[in-house]
């Protein structure tokens, strides 16, 4: 099968390439295209990629490509992870709105808007060539904001493109985990909007276990989401919100950290990042070893920002480890390739699962996997306090698509403004003035 890597240059590249290794079955990746518009930056992943392939017999071949419609012909599948505008699109994204007082991040508030409305253009633009040059491919979107631009692909390519989250499969591990059950074994009740999203239930053998972890101080406030959220607020909401609900929950307290901090995560990454593919410019730098230690340090200052502000200090070591994304991607390649019935937290079309929401809207939600794709199982109803929310921000993302359709700036103006972390409309005009001055990219918002 010839899988094709769209932002094939991005770092975390080597971490899909090192689960297509492990995987020696029928039907297999044998083939895998890197497509970046940026030659060096693929071609310093393609050297950690030969580092890893040595001495593996069989180990899928490699083809580097700054010709998109060269990297989408005959692929059977299509893994998107492009970032529009870099890291340094991200770090502007972060100084923008940290600037009026607001978050940043790249998924959630007016950062996450400001990511999409440059990226969604793009994304469209790959849906397109995609149902033009590879109908029977299936499009694994990571781009972020992943829900959003999922939404947008699929209005063109349909359920053919379903976006993946490690988030939800690193929440459920670390709850089975601490309650010794196998992760594998375990069946999650999860359901929200991809970065909002919370856990009900986590049964082994039809037993839910999540009420005996709410009801245990100890045990809550030793894993990462009980640092960051603290017993208290978990027993009064008496679910577990994902990690990135921290930036709704606790937006004061995240925004002070930011603004206090001496650089934001986005021009963190990006002085990081620069420096692994500057010295991969060099011919005898390790490819593999400098990758591996750039990504070390990577994952350990992974939401920094949430942890200070809660107090809740370094991470565990365990939750540096990678089996994340990566082997999402995999599990979903093998059931629809091979027809291996698998049940993975996805971000898919609603259909009937949340009676909130239409049925195009593309939720985050646990969906058994087969031949024919990704089908959302049936969960718990979405929390109380939780229904608002997941309403409001659809409703922003549903205004960010039609702006990037249009090309309106009212419409920017009206996404900005409606969404619960933005405070002001006269904000949200200056937050879509910013980003049109930071990003040339934006210039078609009028």
């Amino acid at each position: 099968m010839r899988l094709a890597i769209l932002g094939g240059g991005g770092f975390r590249v080597p971490l899909v390439y090192r689960a297509l290794l492990g995987d020696r079955a029928e039907g297999r990746v044998t083939e895998v295209v890197l497509y970046d518009v940026e030659g060096a930056r693929a071609a310093a992943i393609a050297r950690v990629l030969a580092d890893q392939a040595a001495g593996v017999a069989d180990a899928p071949a490699v083809i580097v490509t700054a010709d998109l419609d060269e990297a989408l012909r005959g692929a059977d599948f299509v893994f998107s992870a492009i970032r529009v505008g870099g890291l340094e699109g991200r770090a502007a994204d972060e100084r923008v709105a940290l600037a009026e007082g607001v978050l940043g991040q790249e998924t959630v508030g007016a950062g996450g808007i400001a990511y999409g409305l440059r990226t969604l253009p793009v994304a469209v633009d790959i849906a397109r060539r995609v149902r033009r040059l590879a109908p029977e491919a299936w499009v694994i979107n990571f781009t972020n904001p992943a829900g959003l631009v999922t939404e947008a692909m699929a209005r063109h390519i349909g359920d053919r493109v379903i976006g993946i989250c490690d988030s939800p499969v690193g929440l459920g591990r670390r709850i089975a985990g601490l309650l010794g059950a196998e992760p594998r074994r375990a069946r999650l009740d999860y359901v929200g909007l991809n970065h909002l999203g919370w856990l009900s239930g986590l049964e082994v053998e039809g037993q839910d276990l999540l009420p005996r972890l709410l009801a245990d101080r100890g045990l809550l406030e030793s894993f990462e989401e009980g640092k960051l959220f603290g017993a208290d607020w978990l027993q009064s909401l008496g679910v577990i919100p994902n990690e990135y609900l921290h930036y709704y929950y606790f937006n004061r307290e995240t925004v002070h950290a930011y603004r206090s901090a001496e650089r934001t995560r986005g021009a963190f990454l990006r002085d990081q990042q620069a420096r692994f593919y500057e010295e991969m410019r060099s011919p005898g730098t390790p490819a593999f070893k400098t990758w591996d230690a750039t990504r070390a340090e990577r994952e350990a200052t992974y939401m920094a920002h949430s942890r200070e502000a809660a107090g809740a200090g370094e991470r565990a070591p365990e939750d540096m480890e990678s089996g994340g994304y990566e082997q999402v991607a995999l599990a979903l390649m093998r059931a629809i390739a091979r027809d291996e019935h698998a049940t993975l937290i996805l971000n898919v079309r609603n259909r009937t699962t949340l009676p909130e929401l239409d049925s195009d809207a593309v939720i985050e939600v646990p969906c058994t996997v087969d031949a024919s794709g990704p089908h959302p199982a049936a969960v718990s109803p979405l929390p109380g306090h939780a229904t608002g929310l997941v309403c409001a921000v659809k409703a922003v993302e549903r205004e960010v698509l039609a702006a990037a359709d249009s090309g309106s700036r009212a419409t920017a103006v009206k996404a900005f403004a409606l969404h619960p972390l933005v405070d002001s409309v006269s904000v949200a005009r200056r937050l879509v003035d910013g980003y049109r001055q930071a990003h040339p990219g934006l210039a078609y918002l009028t």
